[in-house]
């Protein structure tokens, strides 16, 4: 019996959401009584960092095999280090990945899964009961799995990473696999920001702005604050922002400390991306914008001059600090 988690990296370098997901198996395992064993797929030279956040074991398999994402490799991979270190309990992060894995794992051992879950689950006997927010973050669902093998994916931001003492051991081992059956020809990313569902800090705007040629004040008040830029779906329609900074119901789903809507109405498909935000602030001129209803805090008023007062504000305040 043990805890399984799969540690996601970016070149070998490992993210928040890795840390959150390790912390958050480690408790599970020792709410069971047994060990945390992380497993990465693919090259790192990291993997003793895991450790710091929980893992009792780190297995390492580094075969080129696993330079790009093949669903199906890596599902059939990790279901059998599942199956080899007799884990009955899988973790994985709530990333378009790890929902992927988590559907071919469920299948593979006959394993109940529950997708973003944002608490440590209830143990009784054999069973777990599982938290996750429900109607587009409306409401709380509690789902009990009773099977011998479970899957849980872990919602980002859902739990702090934890360091305590590192008294992992480092293994390498080899998997067999079978030749994929997809062929990656390249892969684009993101360099030099947050991803949107890792960041604690976002700062998005709507079509309050106007026009792409004004946004150069949210990327300075982004700057100023260290946070990641987001924008409504409209925005992204109208190609003033690029598609993977929408944030809403059919965008990106995010939860980061603090989010900053600045000239978003609030339609419910938008609040349903970011109603989960531990704090939001909305910076609108009309006061009948739903998403006042919404909001910790609410300044009424003309963004152009609001939002350049504040980023000033905040360089003011890092220079006496």
């Amino acid at each position: 019996m043990s805890v399984l988690v799969y540690i996601e990296h970016s070149k070998g370098h490992f993210k928040k959401t890795a840390f959150e997901a390790v912390t958050y198996a480690s408790k599970i395992a020792q709410q069971m009584g047994t060990e945390c064993i992380a497993l990465v797929l693919g090259a790192s030279d990291h993997l003793s960092d895991l450790g710091n956040y929980g893992a009792n074991k780190i297995l390492n398999c580094s075969a080129s095999i696993f330079s790009n994402f093949d669903s199906q490799v890596y599902s059939n991979s990790i279901a059998k280090v599942a199956n080899d270190n007799g884990a009955n309990l899988i973790i994985l992060a709530n990333s378009s990945n790890g929902k992927t894995l988590a559907g071919r794992l469920s299948v593979k051992l006959k394993a109940g899964s529950i997708s973003g879950a944002n608490k440590l689950p209830t143990i009784s006997g054999n069973s777990m009961i599982v938290s996750k927010s429900v109607f587009s973050g409306k409401g709380v669902a509690n789902y009990e799995i009773k099977s011998a093998i479970k899957i849980i994916s872990l919602m980002g931001n859902s739990i702090k990473p934890e360091q305590v003492a590192n008294n992992a051991t480092v293994e390498s081992i080899v998997i067999p696999t079978a030749t994929p059956k997809i062929t990656v020809k390249s892969v684009k990313t993101e360099e030099g920001t947050v991803p949107l569902p890792e960041a604690e800090l976002v700062v998005s705007a709507g079509r309050g702005m106007k026009g792409p040629e004004n946004w150069g004040i949210i990327e300075d008040l982004a700057s100023a604050m260290g946070a990641t830029t987001a924008c409504s779906r409209p925005v992204a329609d109208a190609h003033w922002r690029p598609h993977h900074e929408h944030v809403g119901q059919t965008g990106v789903a995010i939860r980061p400390n603090l989010y900053i809507a600045i000239g978003i109405s609030g339609a419910i498909q938008h609040l349903a991306g970011v109603n989960n935000s531990k704090t939001i602030v909305v910076i609108n001129k009309d006061p009948e914008a739903p998403f006042f209803k919404a909001a910790d805090y609410g300044v009424c008023g003309d963004l152009f001059e609001i939002v350049p007062r504040l980023t000033q504000a905040i360089k003011d305040f890092k220079q006496s600090h």
